[in-house]
């Protein structure tokens, strides 16, 4: 069942700016078959974002600060409940600026997610990587927040999850996600070779080599 699932509808990936500095932008959007503000609950409810993503800690009021146990800390920067938010995405020592906004639509909610990443300081791990090193972590995120709507509600099971992540459906599902992200980047101006060995990586990184 798990293998069936969308990460990702659509994905981007550009150049852009953050607050008059140059960025590279990796876009993500699906539609849920729910509404804006159940999606949003989903999105921003402490009591709701472990039963589909992580365990979090903190104040998701604008201003606020949150911890994702285990990986990213920031600030809420932007609340505009039901349709958008801005957090900091502090992870490694780095600083990107993620937002999500919500559409409603006829056939659900539009979800689309833009992961700024500036481009400054040590770039290795972009050059190593590329899109994909966030790119196939939101899919596998979108991915739970699917399973968590399409369930009514429900609590994601984590440990289904994980031994599914380890096996040969989701391995094939990362290196799915991974080679749509590396033609999104060709798509997006960049090297078919460059982009697609960083994929290759992006695999490696996640599923270990083939």
């Amino acid at each position: 069942m798990l293998g069936r699932i969308l990460g990702a509808e659509a994905r981007e990936v550009g150049q852009g700016d953050h607050e008059g500095r140059p960025s590279r932008v990796v876009v993500a959007g699906r539609t849920y078959a729910t509404d804006p503000d159940d999606l949003w609950d989903a999105l921003t409810l402490l009591e709701r974002i472990p039963l589909w993503f992580l365990p979090i800690t903190g104040d998701l009021d604008l201003g606020g600060r949150y911890q994702l146990e285990g990986n990213a800390c920031g600030t809420v920067t932007r609340c505009m409940p039901p349709w958008a938010f801005e957090i900091t995405w502090e992870f490694d020592g780095g600083v990107s600026y993620v937002g999500v906004g919500l559409h409603g639509r006829a056939d659900g909610t539009r979800l689309t997610l833009e992961h700024n990443l500036p481009m400054e300081g040590d770039d290795a791990h972009w050059t190593r990587f590329g899109p994909g090193a966030v790119g196939v972590g939101w899919d596998l995120a979108l991915m739970g927040l699917g399973l968590h709507l399409d369930a009514q509600g429900a609590p994601v099971d984590k440990a289904q999850v994980a031994a599914w992540t380890t096996s040969d459906a989701g391995k094939a599902f990362i290196r799915d996600s991974a080679t749509a992200w590396a033609e999104a980047h060709i798509l997006g101006g960049t090297d078919a070779e460059i982009a697609r060995a960083m994929a290759r990586r992006t695999v490696e990184a996640y599923a270990g080599p083939a």
